[in-house]
């Protein structure tokens, strides 16, 4: 027996962990991982934004939400995760969840509801990391 840690993954031996996680964890959640993107194109379509992540077991897992500088600060952002909210609910979505550096958007998604649950502090010596939910449907 080896163990091996790398910066240069094996993808076959990564979707092999994530397949045997996913059949395990199948014994007591369906296995309903969906993936969910949202985007904002320009006129010349561009993407200026957008939002990834996935929906499972009620919830929407928000990854990454992202507005090109010239066009924050005028609502896309905001139109992006209602969008994505709103696929989630009709996929019969509860819950949204996220994580945010403190130099990132947590200004921002406290203002579209969502709430701290969690903190970790000190990456790279200095920022917090602040983890978030939201109920979707009461």
């Amino acid at each position: 027996m080896k163990i091996v840690a790398t910066d240069k993954p094996d993808r076959q031996a990564d979707e092999h962990i994530i397949s045997q996680t996913r059949q395990h964890n199948a014994q007591f959640v369906p296995n309903d991982f969906t993936a969910l993107s949202v985007y904002c194109r320009d006129d010349d379509d561009l993407v200026i934004g957008g939002l990834t992540g996935k929906t499972y077991w009620n919830y929407l897992d928000i990854e990454f939400l992202w507005v090109h500088e010239e066009h924050r600060k005028c609502g896309i952002a905001s139109r992006i995760i209602k969008a994505a909210e709103a696929q989630a609910i009709a996929r019969q979505c509860k819950y949204a969840m996220l994580d945010t550096y403190e130099f990132q958007a947590l200004g921002f998604y406290l203002k579209q509801g969502y709430e701290q649950f969690g903190e970790l502090c000190d990456y790279d010596g200095q920022y917090s990391r602040h983890y978030l939910k939201k109920r979707l449907v009461k």
